[in-house]
């Protein structure tokens, strides 16, 4: 097991530290400063004191080889990677990216100042808070879109982002069809016991999501029409990969991803999670949803938010 960075550091400021850090050393030339002194928690050794991790970060961005400022940012991303699960090739160009530039923790910032519930991880081993219903549900409208019955709702910002989308679509020749939007807590629990009555449990679990365990309950997830996996022959599915995530939307279950998800692939379910954060996750992680979602939700267990 590998010394634990994050512990060196109080864990309410990790988020601010790192931001802060990675400011300083892109302006460092122009202050005429050549050190960030943070004062951490408690001491680490490697032999010696490690520096801080504010320090560590300044000192790297400007070409320092010290062996043991090295080691200690190291073992800060393979730890918080390590706890994500996300896998070395992804976490490994994360790393350059963050060592490189601040872009990845400004991104990451902006992407927390909003709604909590666009990052908020919901799979089959976190639930959303009991008794969650969204307070902001619009009823859709046909229209740049097709419904394939009338009723459906999602929360205003995603109604809209889909309205923008379909737009868009629309103004290519592509028609997009919503089957399926929120649902509530109670009807998302009968929807799983029929899939357990007609499939068996073991099936009914790859598919299907129990109460509190499901996308749809945020009323920012849509089921594009077909639902089923001949959606992906579709144009609308072809145009929805090349463009969603410029509206703010993200693919949850691709092709191949099943023991990351726990779900198979569903080429029909999109989930808003905005601009920013679907940039965030084409960006930096292959445009896996899950991979993104976990690595957020690590960061703000050890930023103590």
């Amino acid at each position: 097991m590998f010394y634990n960075p994050v512990m060196h550091l109080k864990s309410g400021a990790l988020v601010l530290v790192l931001a802060a850090a990675f400011l300083f050393s892109c302006n460092v030339k122009d202050r005429q400063k050549d050190t960030v002194s943070l004062t951490s928690e408690s001491g680490g050794s490697r032999g010696e004191e490690l520096p801080d991790l504010a320090d560590a970060l300044v000192s790297l961005s400007r070409g320092d080889t010290d062996p043991d400022r090295q080691a200690f940012v190291e073992d800060f991303w393979r730890w918080i990677f390590g706890e994500a699960g996300i896998p070395d090739r992804i976490a490994q160009g994360v790393a350059v990216y963050a060592l490189a530039s601040p872009s990845f923790i400004m991104e990451l910032l902006v992407i927390l100042q909003n709604d909590k519930y666009t990052y908020y991880l919901v799979d089959k081993q976190r639930v959303l808070p009991e008794g969650y219903e969204p307070d902001d549900l619009v009823t859709l409208r046909a229209g740049a879109y097709r419904l394939t019955r009338d009723g459906m709702l999602l929360r205003r910002e995603a109604a809209e982002a889909l309205q923008e989308m379909a737009a868009a679509a629309a103004s290519e020749g592509i028609t997009l069809t919503v089957g399926s939007a929120h649902r509530t807590a109670e009807y998302q629990a009968q929807l799983y016991q029929r899939a357990v009555s007609t499939y068996g449990r073991e099936t009914a679990d790859r598919e299907s999501a129990e109460s509190g365990k499901s996308q749809h309950q945020l009323g920012m997830t849509v089921d594009f029409s077909p639902i089923d996996n001949e959606f992906a022959k579709t144009p609308a599915s072809g145009w929805l990969l090349k463009n969603a995530g410029r509206f703010g939307w993200s693919q949850s279950y691709p092709d191949g991803y099943e023991e990351v998800t726990g779900y198979r692939w569903e080429s029909w379910h999109y989930r808003y999670v905005g601009k920013d954060l679907a940039a965030f996750i084409n960006t930096y992680f292959e445009g896996i949803q899950q991979y993104a979602l976990q690595f957020i939700r690590v960061w703000q267990e050890q930023a103590g938010e």
